[in-house]
C-alpha cells in the first residue's frame, strides 16, 4: 500500500488538525456520492479513507512512524530472534524451545505477557471507519434522519440531534470494520457539515435574520409571516419601526443541551418601492421634514 501521508498529501511532520483538513478536502472531491459511477473516484475515496483511519488515530499513527504496523494497520514481521538460524542438527543449545530456558521460563511474566498480547491480536477490535455527511441548516437544528451512502454500496442510516453544530462527528457504534477472531467491530465515524442558509446566522444557540418591511409596515406596524428553521410564523410589527429595529421570537433558535431552546432574533430592514413612485413622492414633497433630522444624534 502506498504511504498514507502522500495519499493525504501531507508532511510526515503534519498536525492533527493538517491531516483532518487535507482528508475533508479529499473527501469532498471524491465522495461517491458526488461521482456516481466513477469506480477510480471511489477507489480513490476508499485509500484516502484509509489513510486518514490510520493517521487520525494518535496510537496507529505513533505505530506506523516506528516501523511496527504497515499502511494497512498490520502488524509488520518481527525481527527474527537469533536461535531462528541455529543448525538444530549440529544440537546447537538454542535450536528448540529449550534454549529460552537461560532467560526466560514459561510461565515466568515476560511469558505470560506475550501470549496475552497474542491473544489480543487475534481477537482485535476491528478499525473504525470515517465519513463526511452535507445536511441543511434547519435539519441542523430541528433534527433528522438521513441515509449515507457508503463506497462499498452499503447503507448507513444516521439521526441527526437537534441542535447538532458544523463539523460535529456522530458515532455509529459497530459500523466499522468487522474485528478479528471474537473481537468487536469498530464504529463507523460521521463528521457532519451544515450548509449555510442564506436566510440565516448562528451563534450559539441562537439564531438571526435581517427581514425586509415596507414603508407602511413600518410607519403603520401590523402583522407579518417570518421564517424560521420549523416554519413560517405570524410576527406583529410595532409602529414607528426602523432599520435596525431587532424584535425576538422565543424559543424559535435552536435547542439548549441543558433543555429549552435558543432565540430568534429578527433584524428588520425598511425597504422601499423598486422605481419611482409618484404617490410617495408627492406625499414627502408635502410633509414636513423640518421636523425631523436623521443625522441629529451624529452632527458635529
Amino acid at each position: 500500500m502506498r504511504d498514507p501521508y502522500e495519499i493525504l498529501g501531507v508532511a510526515p511532520t503534519a498536525s492533527a488538525a493538517e491531516i483532518q483538513t487535507a482528508y475533508r478536502k479529499l473527501a469532498k472531491k471524491l465522495h461517491p456520492d458526488l461521482n456516481p459511477g466513477d469506480k477510480a473516484a471511489e477507489d480513490k475515496f476508499k485509500e484516502v479513507a484509509g489513510a486518514y483511519d490510520l493517521l487520525s488515530d494518535a496510537d496507529k499513527r505513533k505505530r506506523f512512524d516506528a516501523g511496527e504496523i504497515d499502511a494497512s494497520g498490520a502488524e509488520r514481521p518481527q525481527h527474527p530472534y537469533y536461535r531462528d538460524f541455529a543448525n538444530a542438527d549440529a544440537g546447537h543449545p538454542y535450536a528448540d524451545a529449550s534454549g529460552y530456558a537461560d532467560f526466560m521460563h514459561a510461565d515466568d511474566a515476560f511469558a505470560e505477557f506475550l501470549r496475552r498480547g497474542e491473544k489480543a491480536r487475534a481477537n482485535r477490535r476491528g478499525r473504525d471507519l470515517h465519513y463526511s455527511l452535507e445536511i441543511d441548516f434547519a435539519d441542523s437544528i430541528t433534527g433528522a434522519s438521513k441515509r449515507l451512502t457508503l463506497p462499498d454500496g452499503n447503507i448507513l442510516d444516521v439521526a441527526i440531534p437537534p441542535g447538532l453544530v458544523d463539523g460535529q462527528i456522530l458515532r455509529l457504534r459497530g459500523k466499522g470494520m468487522p474485528g478479528a477472531g471474537q473481537g468487536e467491530p469498530g464504529d463507523a465515524l460521521i463528521e457532519v457539515e451544515v450548509r449555510s442558509d442564506p436566510r440565516f446566522v448562528r451563534d450559539g444557540d441562537d439564531i438571526s435574520l435581517e427581514l425586509p418591511i415596507s414603508l407602511a409596515e413600518a410607519v403603520l406596524g401590523g402583522k407579518v409571516r417570518v421564517p424560521t428553521p420549523t416554519g413560517a410564523v405570524t410576527m406583529t410589527i410595532p409602529k414607528g419601526a426602523n432599520s435596525g429595529t431587532t424584535l425576538r421570537l422565543k424559543g424559535k433558535g435552536a435547542p439548549r443541551a441543558g433543555g429549552g431552546s435558543g432565540d430568534e432574533l429578527v433584524r428588520l430592514r425598511v425597504v422601499l418601492p423598486k422605481g419611482p413612485d409618484p404617490q410617495l413622492e408627492a406625499f414627502v414633497e408635502t410633509w414636513d421634514r423640518r421636523t425631523f433630522n436623521p443625522r441629529e444624534d451624529s452632527a458635529s
